[in-house]
């Protein structure tokens, strides 16, 4: 259990509907799809939607393989996960991505689909990464703006996720859990929570992750990411980074277990976007998360 978590929490999660998915699920990506192929007993998985190709119409939607409509031909539900859409940018989201997230979701029958709070561009330029919004009413107002417009051309739900940043700006005026429950009250959106981001931002604000829990909208969680990350050993400031590249810290699945004991983890799955062990380690690593969630392993 994590620290302090025997300790009274000021905001118990509640149930307010059942999760479009649930059980242990995992990432897929073209390194791994042998492995995710030979997995049995995955309740869900996850594509990154950028990585699908809907150039065709009529066609099965197409990866690096054909490894994501494996899955589905399995029946096994894949939740599109963008990472592009910029749902802060101050611009607006750009139709465009809008109109390829949604295409994912109906070509895969998704459940739901996931994008980030965050912005990617700015005054034309392109971040190529997932950048902070400032925590302030107006960058508040440009986000509702962009979850709705996107929300407008969707059929099922969407989740968003808060990501880990190794900066906070200086005009923020909400704490993070305050800032999220307000965009999900405002939108209707539900909370993809990555508990390896909570964690990684706690620590290197030198905050105790339980108590960032405790502002958290748990209530309204679609589903659970978990990832490894690491101290990198040239960071002066020694940083924890969220890498999806290393093993999942004991840490991290000791708030993950926190997490399922407030009830708010329906649905949980690992990212890993490079330096993929071998199978027996993946196994084990999916192990230990669904230990950590009280789920069933997988096989």
């Amino acid at each position: 259990m994590a620290a302090g978590a025997d300790r009274p929490r000021l905001v118990a999660a509640r149930t307010v509907g059942a999760s479009p998915v649930a059980g242990l699920g995992v990432g897929w990506r073209p390194e791994i799809a042998g492995v995710v192929a030979g997995v049995t007993g995955l309740g869900f998985c996850e594509v990154i939607a950028e990585s699908l190709d809907l150039r065709h119409p009529g066609r099965p939607p197409a990866g690096p393989s054909r490894g994501v409509t494996d899955l589905r031909e399995r029946g096994i539900p894949v939740i599109p996960h963008g990472v592009r859409l910029g749902l802060g940018d101050a611009g607006g989201v750009d139709p465009g991505r809008v109109a390829h997230l949604a295409a994912c979701a109906r070509a895969l029958d998704a459940p739901l689909v996931s994008e980030h709070v965050a912005f990617v561009q700015a005054g034309g330029r392109e971040a190529g990464h997932l950048l902070p919004v400032p925590r302030t009413r107006e960058a508040l107002d440009v986000l509702v703006s962009g979850v709705r417009r996107t929300q407008a051309e969707l059929e099922v739900p969407l989740a968003l996720e808060p990501i880990a940043a190794l900066f906070d700006w200086p005009e923020d005026e909400y704490a993070e859990g305050d800032f999220l429950t307000e965009l999900l009250d405002r939108t209707g959106a539900l909370l993809l929570l990555d508990v390896a981001n909570v964690y990684a931002n706690a620590r290197n604000r030198g905050q105790d992750p339980s108590a960032v829990l405790d502002r958290m909208p748990l209530d309204r969680v679609a589903y659970v990411h978990v990832a490894g990350g690491a101290v990198h050993p040239d960071d002066p400031l020694g940083l924890y980074h969220d890498t999806h590249l290393d093993p999942v810290p004991p840490a991290v699945l000791a708030l993950l277990e926190e997490v399922r004991e407030r009830g708010a983890a329906p649905a949980v799955m690992l990212e890993r976007d490079g330096r993929h062990p071998p199978a027996a380690e993946l196994h084990g690593e999916l192990t230990a998360i669904a230990a950590a969630a009280w789920l069933e392993p997988v096989r």
